[in-house]
């Protein structure tokens, strides 16, 4: 078994607390959601702008972030990020009112946007070989562990503290990265790479039109110039922003591996699931203190169940879909987790967690187990390694992507209300997305050409 030297545990150290403060500012805030509608007012809009105002700007820049740091140099990019990360975090925080917190929070969706691609690439670029598969696999399980756990101390910080605080948690761990970031001494050769700026204005520019009008047109209609304008403009501006991938000389989103059979149809798979992923933890978070009174903690402990088992089962089903091949877990995860929303349909005005909440959350976070590792695998497997980089960042912008439209639509889901009809309708529509994405993972993945040892040795990416 290869072990680390001291400059590789430190690279390791930094690229995991880089991404820690990102996935972890990507869940805590859920559970604070009602919190910040109380006292700031603007009901499920200003809850929906919260969350999609971060996700708009991580996932439409996550790729241009990526050329930046190849560009002009991965450290250099990583300490800027993170230190426009923790000034987003104090503006939130200090947010006196919906219209600031929602313009800080889409600055710190681009600074985390910086530190994502960065992180990774500082191991991929200082280790090979069975270390470099060490490595991630340590990076996996501690960002993993940052946004599952994030929920739980959301609550903790609102209940005892503020919802403000929520967004604090990041100071620590920014300020201890860039301590050890100025202790790293490693030589970087900046490519001097074009950056296609353009590419990156017109996917944020895009889908930053096309969100405004989802979570508006409740407001509106879909009548109103103010939301047929931004929607028809954004969505024109995203396929520019795709042809332009097909005749660029440096893409920032080569639509080349979409033709990869894995990969195309892993993707896929993966807009479905993740936007269930992100509806079922909206909605949760929010409707268990809206609907039963639960208070912060205790909504956020109850998706704890999902956390234990993706810790103790995703390396095991990482394994058994290396000797088995990704299809049938990619296919039977997201069906097992289709039951357990389901089951959530027992949810009733006569509440009781440990039947009717508990149960789905099992089963669920046994589903997420299985699907998890199996779909990265098949996914970037299916790269070959001089390009995996950007494949892990291509199928992290459709992660992010999925959950960003499926919030965005949340109000049209529940029906304008997150009542108990509203949970149960997105229940519904959770349970419908997750056997898509079963359904596609059946019919379009196939086991990668890799040989099986290797295969054993493939880790979930988190997203």
């Amino acid at each position: 078994m290869a072990s680390f030297v001291p400059p590789q545990r430190l690279v390791i150290a930094i690229a995991v607390l880089a991404a820690f403060v990102t996935f972890l500012d990507g869940t805590v805030v859920t559970v604070a959601l009602p919190a910040i509608s109380r006292e700031l007012g603007g009901g499920i809009t200003t809850q929906q702008w919260v969350v999609d105002a971060y996700l708009i700007t991580l996932s439409a820049l996550i790729l241009l972030a990526g050329s930046v740091s190849d560009a002009y140099g991965r450290i250099v990019v990583m300490r800027w990020g993170l230190i426009a990360f923790g000034v987003a975090s104090v503006a939130v925080a200090a947010a006196p009112d919906p219209l600031i917190l929602i313009i800080a929070r889409a600055l710190q969706g681009a600074a985390g946007a910086m530190l994502v691609p960065s992180a990774l690439a500082l191991i991929t670029a200082t280790m090979r070989g069975e270390v470099q598969s060490r490595a991630i696999g340590i990076w996996t399980a501690f960002t993993t562990a940052a946004m599952l756990v994030g929920p739980l101390l959301g609550g903790l910080f609102v209940d005892y503290l503020s919802w403000r605080f929520v967004f604090l948690i990041n100071v620590v761990p920014i300020g201890v990265t860039l301590l050890l970031l100025a202790r790293l001494r490693l030589p970087e050769h900046p490519r001097g790479i074009r950056v296609d700026w353009w590419s990156g204005a017109l996917c944020a520019i895009g889908l930053g039109a096309i969100v405004f009008a989802l979570i508006e047109q409740p407001n509106y209609g879909w009548q109103s110039p103010a939301i047929w304008i931004p929607g028809l403009g954004g969505g024109a501006l995203f396929t520019f922003f795709l042809l332009r991938q097909k005749h660029s000389s440096s893409p920032l989103m080569p639509l080349d591996l979409f033709l990869v059979r894995n990969f195309g149809w892993g993707n896929l798979a993966t807009l479905f699931v993740y936007a269930a992923l992100s509806l079922n933890g909206f909605v949760v978070g929010v409707y268990l203190q809206q609907g039963p009174g639960l208070t912060a903690t205790a909504a956020g402990l109850a998706s704890l169940p999902m956390t234990i088992l993706m810790i103790l089962l995703s390396s095991r089903a990482g394994a058994w879909s290396g000797r088995f091949g990704p299809r049938i877990f990619m296919t039977f995860g997201p069906l097992l987790m289709a039951a357990g929303s389901l089951m959530l349909l027992t949810v009733a005005e006569d509440f009781d967690y440990w039947w009717q909440v508990l149960p789905a959350m099992i089963v669920l976070g046994l589903g997420l187990a299985l699907t998890v590792a199996p779909l990265t695998s098949a996914i970037l497997g299916a790269i070959d390694e001089a390009r995996s980089g950007i494949a892990s960042a291509v199928n992290n912008a459709v992660a992010r992507v999925a959950g960003l439209l499926v919030v965005a639509m949340l109000s049209t889901i529940v029906g304008g209300t997150l009542d108990l009809d509203g949970f149960h309708n997105a229940a519904w529509v959770t349970t419908a997305l997750l056997i898509l994405g079963g359904v596609v993972s059946w019919i379009g993945i196939r086991r990668n050409r890799v040989d099986r040892a290797d295969a054993d040795a493939v880790v979930a990416e988190p997203r």
